[in-house]
């Protein structure tokens, strides 16, 4: 049996850049979404505080220090920090580059292109591009190829495979994406690596990826209820469907209710967001077959309400105790597939509610469950 490690996904945006200040007002972060969120309905736990009120900004080297050191401390292998790239064009780089000049820091890590377009979302204009994915040619590849390398040829950096592991976020938005992979893997090879190991993150039930990828990650809790609200139905989706009926229903009776309110237009805020169950989620997670080309992956929590308001989904009913259960029962699973590679959603994403950090409600509960489930299961990585 395999000795899972866990990755959480790592959220880069708690330092103010100018074009944040420009697109969102001076001195944007996430912790501005997160402190005007409102709970939505009895019980609602927002605005999540984090313990101590403990705001960090991540332009301050001492944070990363501190959150690797806790990481460390409770059986967190690795953070996956997110990479964006916009032809040639880095945002929220700072905090990613100080942990890479930062060697004193004992903490693996890998990275995630989110190569989507930035649009104004959060304010429910998805149609407004702040700033474009620009793919480009050769030229383009070779510049990015040159700064990942940076990251690639850190110690630090994880391996699967005797390669680096790169995720990218959505790689079927990239019309010639094979043929960039195709020209980084020569790069990997004349730069004294065995080649990359590709990964996509942000794929659902029976999506095809580009040929050169090797791996999915199952990110949860989007691949669930993306794998449920698909429309073009296939034989594949319905047997998926069926083996997930609880939390299927669950969401049509959902979005059936919001569709309702949305044309009796109805503007209250507890009647339009989408309430999922924590506990179907994750009944559903730990049925999940896991072939030879996937990356398991779970969630503490989802509750993306300080982005997206009375439009949120949130998976309701989550607590500490409640993960421990699960993750355990989930560890359990990707020990036996022998599993080496294991990802949570999330790390520090606080306005989506995915978080093992330390809050005011729970303090260290999600950190505890994570390490007591490692150690009962005999894979404590350190």
């Amino acid at each position: 049996m395999g000795k899972p490690k866990v990755i959480a996904f790592y959220l880069p945006q708690f330092h103010a850049i100018p074009e944040n200040d420009e697109w969102w007002g001076k001195g944007f972060t996430e912790w501005t979404n997160v402190k005007k969120a409102v709970p939505l309905f009895k019980d609602h736990y927002q605005p999540v505080v984090p313990l101590n009120e403990n705001y960090y900004d991540l332009s301050d080297n001492n944070v990363i220090k501190w959150q690797s050191s806790l990481a460390k401390e409770y059986g967190v292998y690795g953070f996956c920090f997110y990479h964006y790239w916009f032809g040639g064009k880095k945002l929220l780089e700072k905090p990613i580059e100080n942990f890479l000049a930062e060697k004193t820091i004992d903490q693996k890590f890998c990275l995630c292109w989110a190569n989507e377009n930035w649009t104004r979302c959060w304010d429910g204009t998805e149609n407004e591009i702040l700033i474009s994915q620009k793919y480009g040619d050769k030229e383009e590849w070779t510049a990015h190829f040159k700064y990942l390398l940076n990251y690639f040829k850190d110690s630090r950096y994880i391996f699967h495979e005797e390669k680096p592991l790169l995720l990218i976020y959505k790689p079927e938005l990239m019309s010639d994406f094979d043929e960039m992979i195709a020209f980084w893997q020569k790069l990997a090879v004349e730069n004294g690596l065995k080649g990359l190991c590709i990964v996509s993150q942000y794929n659902y039930f029976g999506k095809k990826n580009p040929e050169s990828v090797d791996y999915d990650v199952y990110y949860q809790p989007a691949y669930l209820w993306n794998s449920l609200s698909r429309k073009r139905f296939s034989l594949s989706t319905f047997k998926y469907f069926l083996s997930n009926t609880a939390l299927a229903i669950n969401l049509i009776i959902s979005e059936y209710i919001r569709k309702r309110n949305d044309k009796r237009g109805k503007t209250d805020s507890s009647s339009r967001f989408l309430c999922l169950s924590y506990d179907l989620a994750w009944k559903s997670i730990l049925r999940l077959n896991y072939d030879k080309n996937v990356f398991p992956g779970c969630f503490s929590n989802w509750d993306n309400s300080p982005r997206k308001g009375n439009r949120a989904v949130i998976f309701n009913g989550g607590s500490p105790h409640k993960f421990l259960k699960y993750f355990s029962k989930f560890i359990q699973i990707c020990k036996k597939k022998n599993k080496e590679l294991v990802f949570v959603m999330a790390w520090n994403e606080w306005a989506e509610g995915g978080y093992l950090e330390p809050d005011s409600k729970n303090g260290l509960g999600y950190l505890e469950a994570v390490r007591k489930s490692l150690v009962d299961n005999d894979v404590f990585p350190f």
